[in-house]
């Protein structure tokens, strides 16, 4: 009978092995075909409408696609702020839309009419600490996540006519384009210098950022 549980535990070993060895094979496969995918269409990376935090000619930049109701993301923007506070003269954060979730679409063109009054920065943090209440994946609370903006200042008529404006849904439509051809399907998805995540966590993060900064003051 132990020789058969021992027999049995080393099967289960062996396929657990396997599997994770396939899974890093196949990350490692998914990050080889979205690095191939950047340096080829590296203009697609960063767009002119693009929202940038930190030095504008940083010599490390970190490429954020996010999506406002995804709680990943909420996660992981004070660590993100936390590396741009590390290396402030050398690093910049880049973000890009990619709203896959319900109603994202919509507060995404909140935060673009923000830009446009420059107030970007305290209507993202005020939809991200929001996010909980209005970001329910299945029936999301817009009008909710537009109060949040609101009582951070952000005029409010002025944000409807922008956020439905052409130019709006021109940047929508670009950041779309770009989510097809960059291959990215998930939310966070981060880039460093073209450099895509192996194993997702803000401890892979900060090290991929790391090897960017060492790079540069060589």
């Amino acid at each position: 009978m132990n020789t058969k549980k021992i027999a049995v535990a080393v099967v289960l070993g062996v396929i657990a092995l396997a599997f994770l060895i396939g899974m890093n094979a196949y990350q490692r496969s998914v990050q080889i075909d979205q690095e191939e995918k950047v340096s080829q269409q590296n203009d697609r990376l960063v767009r002119p409408h693009s929202p940038i935090f930190g030095p504008k000619k940083a010599p490390v930049t970190i490429v954020e696609f996010f999506d406002p109701a995804c709680e990943s993301c909420r996660y992981f923007y004070p660590i993100v702020k936390d590396i741009l506070k590390k290396y402030p003269e050398d690093v910049r954060l880049v973000l890009r839309y990619a709203p896959f979730h319900r109603g994202s679409e919509q507060v995404v063109a909140l935060l673009i009419a923000a830009k446009s009054q420059n107030q970007y920065q305290p209507v993202l943090e005020a939809l991200l600490d929001a996010q909980p209440q209005w970001a329910d994946h299945g029936t999301p609370n817009i009008a909710l996540a537009f109060k949040s903006a609101q009582q951070v200042g952000l005029d409010m008529d002025k944000a409807a006519i922008q956020a439905q404006s052409p130019e709006t849904e021109a940047v929508i439509r670009q950041e779309m384009q770009d989510l097809t051809s960059l291959g990215v399907t998930r939310t966070p998805t981060f880039f460093v210098n073209g450099r895509s995540l192996l194993n997702f966590g803000p401890e892979q993060l900060a090290s991929l950022v790391a090897e960017e900064v060492a790079k540069v003051k060589k």
